[in-house]
């Protein structure tokens, strides 16, 4: 396929240019790349314009002022619209892939058929214990309304084999142009976390596949350009994940999961309270119930009635259970579990 690879680039040029470094080597036969600066500093700027002109090898956009990660790849998924492209690659200007990554992914979709391909991103560190471990192996998506990475901090040796997987990281995933003429861009709104699930949750209700393929390596150093931000990470989760779930959970799920949401996430409110990050986590979640009350509401009537996807199909991806580092909310949940197994072994979550 032909595929269009769009970089976003916020304040971060040394990072982006050992990105491109990297890219230089790829196997893909059929691939250009695109790197979109976000509204950054001048001499941020100025380093990308100076490795444009010297080397070449990408195309360089600038935005005057920060669209956000769903606002700035919307950008360079418009012009791989326009152009013809096959596919759109999204990867982080913090991630470093191998040579044959782009290539096993637009494999992977070739042979599944999927509309995203996502592949295995690998921790990026200086410390040897870390370096190498799994950031992540495509996302999943828990019964208790909270997104997770799958196989986060596990051995390489660890990750799961190839097959299909809830959601797609938007740090190193290929997507078919045709999804997005189907189903819309990222949702802008979100500015930055969990766009990428909420993309991937949209294309699952329109009856679309996501794969995973662990060929396709990349190796990614987490928090690079959000901890630079204070409380930015706490801020965006705390108004995403309502809107997230908002728009995208069917009817028939509701039930089940908006309650198990409602305790887990008053939980870690009050965790985030007690570590004394409460303006970020309070500030996220007011911002939250306001676009809940009218982006998100209009949203979910535009996205069930196009639904394709049941909500027993939809169930059947879900992870059952608590997320693997909710550990707090296992311990507490353990006398009720208990009693619930003895009752009844078979019911899970």
């Amino acid at each position: 396929m032909r595929v269009l690879v769009v970089i976003l680039n916020w304040n971060g040029s040394a990072d982006t240019l050992a990105c491109l470094d990297a890219l230089e080597g790829r196997t893909h036969p059929d691939a250009d790349v695109l790197v979109i600066d976000n509204g950054s500093r001048p001499d941020d700027l100025a380093r990308l314009r100076e490795r444009h002109a010297v080397r070449g090898g990408f195309a360089l956009h600038t935005e005057p002022r920060n669209l956000g990660f769903a606002g700035g790849v919307n950008v360079g998924i418009r012009r791989a619209q326009r152009e013809g492209y096959d596919a759109v690659a999204l990867l982080n200007n913090d991630a470093t892939p191998e040579p044959g990554w782009l290539a096993a992914l637009d494999a992977a979709l070739e042979r599944s058929g999927a509309a995203i391909a996502t592949g295995l991103l690998l921790r990026a560190s200086d410390d040897p214990a870390v370096h190498g471990t799994i950031d992540t192996a495509g996302d999943c998506l828990s019964i208790w309304g909270m997104p997770f990475p799958r196989g986060r901090d596990d051995a390489r040796a660890a990750a799961p084999a190839g097959g299909p997987v809830f959601a797609a990281s938007g740090g190193a995933s290929l997507y078919r142009t045709t999804l997005f003429d189907e189903i819309g861009g990222f949702d802008e709104t979100f500015f930055a976390y969990f766009e990428d699930v909420d993309l991937s949750f949209r294309a699952r209700l329109a009856g679309h596949g996501i794969v995973y393929e662990p060929a396709a390596v990349a190796y990614h150093r987490i928090g690079a350009t959000s901890d630079r931000i204070p409380g930015f990470t706490v801020r965006q989760t705390f108004k995403n994940l309502p809107l997230l779930l908002v728009k995208n959970v069917p009817r028939g799920l509701r039930g089940r999961m908006w309650p198990r949401f409602a305790l887990l996430f008053a939980m870690m409110l009050g965790k985030t309270i007690a570590r004394g990050q409460a303006r970020h986590s309070l500030g996220g979640l007011f911002a939250g119930i306001r676009l809940v009350a009218t982006h998100g509401i209009r949203e979910r009537r535009r996205i069930q009635s196009a639904r394709v996807a049941t909500a027993a199909e939809i169930d059947a991806l879900l992870w059952h259970d608590l997320p693997p580092a909710q550990d707090g909310m296992r311990r507490l949940l353990a006398p009720v579990r208990a009693v619930r197994r003895r009752l009844s072994p078979a019911r899970r979550g």
